[in-house]
């Protein structure tokens, strides 16, 4: 496995933009990656929806048919 690269504060946005007050010898928790882009939101999990397994509702309300036959009417 390589070894990932070590972050520092020179890599940060808001260092390399003159918007950092802090004089911190690691990057703190508001660190993002400078990008070409410009300023990018960290990313996200994605939410996946699970596959429906059933086919048929477990329980239902009898139709009137079924109501009228099972009460006698």
């Amino acid at each position: 496995m390589a070894k990932a690269k070590k972050i520092t504060c020179e890599d940060c946005y808001f260092r390399r933009n003159l918007l950092c007050a802090l004089t911190l010898d690691e990057p703190c928790a508001t660190f993002r990656p400078d990008h070409p882009d410009g300023l990018r939101p960290p990313l996200q999990m994605r939410f996946v929806f699970g596959q429906e397994r059933r086919t048929q509702a477990a329980w239902a309300f009898p139709t009137a048919q079924e109501q009228a036959a099972l009460h006698g009417a």
